[in-house]
């Protein structure tokens, strides 16, 4: 077991589903292989317009023959392992190659920076999550105290990383996700409600809207932001309760058994559309909110 890189493009021709699966051919085998039961980074080419660098992590469960496709497998990810980064990390810095393993013996960028799978060494891979995973100018919450409970404070460490024996092992906390999860769809969303429209921020520097999970994280539901949504506190709600939804086309849907649909009405924006993030990968999936209207939205 080791640790890797994925590269990955949006736009790729590959059947790829970044927190669920990866598609490759046969002559990846071997090093995909390498990597199960460990964590991979995913990587966009620079080529790519505004590329996102290395963008998220996650961990490979397993490795299958596709079944829809002859010579191809899949790359199964570890359910809820998925995380994309805060702060998505070039292939360069001050000092090079954030990944020093693409380099060869003259300090030269090699081919196997070309690769589209190659192993990681652990300390490229810490380099790369510790980067992507830093806290910086972090987003207020909408809600709550400013300070935590005695007893529940927030390790300052992003993650951790420890050597138990012959391998290291890396954990995210459901807390740290959850503050991740919050940055990159505000992010994405520009902190305005997809449902108003509206992009409120109070007195005290922090957004009126919440990052809530298309599908839950408790019904499977991976921390990408294509599953995430920028909500107010009361489209939140009904989102959740299933009293509003989303079409693929990203329609918004009010259920028949609203109370007060003429009020409802009045907190949906103009166009009818829910609000989406200018990069299409960013936008809700059609899986996602199509297991949003089977699962929660009332007819």
């Amino acid at each position: 077991m080791g640790f890797g890189v994925f590269i990955h493009r949006s736009d790729s021709i590959y059947d790829d589903s970044p927190a669920e699966r990866y598609q490759f051919p046969s002559q990846y085998l071997g090093r995909v292989e390498a990597c199960v039961g460990d964590w991979i980074v995913y990587y966009e080419p620079r080529k790519v317009a505004d590329t996102r660098g290395y963008f998220a992590v996650a961990k490979v469960q397993r490795v299958i023959p596709d079944p829809s496709a002859a010579g191809m497998f899949l790359a199964l990810i570890e359910p809820e392992s998925y995380l994309d980064f805060a702060n998505p990390v070039q292939f360069h810095d001050a000092n090079g190659p954030v990944e020093r393993g693409v380099l060869n013996e003259q300090g030269k960028i090699s081919g196997r920076a070309q690769s589209a799978v190659r192993p990681l060494s652990q300390a490229d891979f810490q380099r790369i999550v510790a980067l992507g995973l830093e806290d910086r100018a972090p987003l207020l919450p909408r809600i709550g105290e400013m300070s935590p409970a005695p007893g529940f404070e927030e390790a300052e460490a992003p993650f951790e990383f420890e050597e138990q024996r012959e391998r290291a092992t890396f954990t995210v906390s459901r807390i740290v996700r959850d503050r991740v999860f919050r940055r990159i769809v505000l992010r994405a969303y520009d902190q305005r409600c997809a449902i108003s429209g509206l992009r409120l921020i109070n007195g005290g520097g922090r957004a009126e809207v919440d990052a809530a999970h298309i599908r839950p994280v408790e019904d499977g539901g991976p921390d990408i932001v294509s599953n995430g949504i920028a909500l107010s506190g009361t489209a939140h709600w009904m989102f959740d309760r299933g009293l509003i939804g989303l079409s693929d086309d990203l329609k918004i849907l009010v259920s028949r058994q609203v109370n007060d649909p003429d009020a409802v009405k009045t907190l949906i924006n103009q166009s009818g559309q829910a609000i989406a993030p200018a990069r299409i990968s960013e936008r809700p999936h059609p899986h996602f909110v199509r297991w949003h209207r089977e699962n929660c939205f009332k007819q």
